[in-house]
């Protein structure tokens, strides 16, 4: 990962240099506004009003945990995820470890190209295998031909439009704020609605952004002491922290406009193609075309992060430097895009599409969150940065919820439902 801005030891967080930091958590706060939540969060808002944006602020305060650890992880040892994983477990083990998220990351980036191919259908109307083929060539561009630097501002950039369309949208719906405002933090769950819940909660924890966020923290440079990677650690918490909050507004959105559209009109939405057409004749034309115009960065946006995993993951675990000029490192941003486009291209239904790669995401994450722990909690490899008992089991339960979250949603889709 190429390298840049410095950060030192000196006490204090003085503002222009917490600017300059902030990058690396909203490269993995795209990954977890991507379509999989889009259909979670509109299907909650549609059918049970704001009851459950409770489970956004919740769910939101695991992911800023688990995402810190992931952060610190590469901060105190200097390497991702992927390389620690290939050097500290057995070779078997990291090369079940290496299967399983290449194959998660292949998933999710179908369900990203997805998201970017039905934003383009319905903003230009053209067929979602083109659509399909320029979010695929977009992001493909946008990694290798980028400095890190700059697509880390182009991934903001898209997030910044993202929250103005969904701000703009919620202004237009006019939800009521007094009905909301206590769901935000008070739960509100019953038997019909636990399974959607659930959905909302066990999507956000996504694998290939813990991978990805051990990685991308190391675009900032730290020295070798320990006081200099407590001062970055204390950044990065800023900068994941703001990150996620802001993921937390856009996801909260989602919900927001559904109950305020459909749930208000007593529609019960199952999908984004439903969501859009059923928008504009309920909240006007305006609202449409925001809700296109955000889907496609959101897709495309999603879809250069789940790649940029998909290359950490294989030149981490194969021992290669993750540098865009290499000639590796293009050829597998180039063949991990191929499944997902042939996916796209067989015509499959795009929700069973959908479905399939959360059931894969489902399978590999105890893959991933039980090594991440078992790493960070290892004296010999934390060293003084170890996760202390209080962390330590605060990700345990978190781990061990979204986990049997997980496990409960792949039993419920294999078996044919809640």
């Amino acid at each position: 990962m190429e390298t840049g801005t410095h950060i030192s030891g000196r006490q204090g967080y003085p503002l222009k240099t917490i600017l300059r930091f902030l990058g690396p958590g909203f490269l993995v706060t795209v990954g977890f506004i991507d379509p999989g939540n889009w259909a979670t969060n509109i299907a909650g808002g549609s059918k049970y009003g704001y009851d459950l944006l409770w489970v956004i602020t919740l769910s939101t305060v695991m992911l800023i945990l688990i995402q810190h650890m992931a952060a610190k992880l590469g901060i105190a040892t200097g390497k991702s995820l992927a390389v620690n994983m290939r050097e500290y477990f057995p070779r078997p083990v990291a090369i079940l470890l290496g299967i399983t998220i290449v194959l998660a990351c292949v998933a999710t980036d179908v369900a990203e190209v997805l998201g970017g191919a039905i934003g383009f259908n319905l903003l230009l109307g053209i067929p979602l295998w083109l659509g399909a083929l320029i979010t695929v060539l977009g992001a493909i561009f946008l990694i290798i031909s980028q400095r890190y630097h700059r697509l880390e501002a182009i991934i903001i950039g898209f997030l910044g439009i993202i929250g103005i369309c969904y701000v703009i949208e919620i202004i237009i719906v006019k939800p009521d704020w007094a009905v909301l405002a206590p769901s935000l933090i008070i739960p509100k769950v019953d038997g019909s609605s636990i399974y959607v819940a659930m959905g909302i909660l066990g999507a956000v924890v996504m694998p290939h952004n813990i991978f990805l966020h051990s990685n991308v923290i190391h675009s900032r440079k730290w020295g070798i002491s320990e006081a200099e990677k407590k001062s970055l650690i204390n950044y990065e918490k800023i900068d994941t922290t703001i990150a996620m909050l802001m993921g937390w507004v856009v996801n909260s959105a989602m919900i927001i406009v559904a109950a305020a559209v459909f749930a208000r009109h007593g529609l019960a939405v199952e999908s984004i193609e439903q969501a859009s057409e059923t928008l504009k004749p309920l909240a006007g034309p305006l609202a449409g075309l925001l809700f296109s115009v955000a889907l496609v960065f959101a897709g495309v946006g999603s879809s250069v992060t789940s790649s940029m995993a998909e290359v950490n993951v294989i030149t981490g675990f194969l021992g290669r430097p993750e540098d865009p000029r290499t000639l590796l490192y293009r050829i597998a941003a180039f063949i991990t895009a191929i499944p997902t486009f042939m996916v796209i291209l067989s015509g499959l239904d795009t929700f069973k599409i959908l479905i399939f790669s959360q059931v894969v995401l489902s399978i590999q994450l105890p893959f991933t969150l039980v090594p991440l722990l078992i790493l960070c909690r290892d004296r010999g490899i934390m060293a003084g940065f170890r996760s202390k008992t209080m962390e330590f089991t605060a990700a345990l339960v978190v781990s061990a919820i979204v986990i049997a979250l997980n496990i409960y949603l792949l039993y419920s889709t294999i078996t044919g439902g809640a």
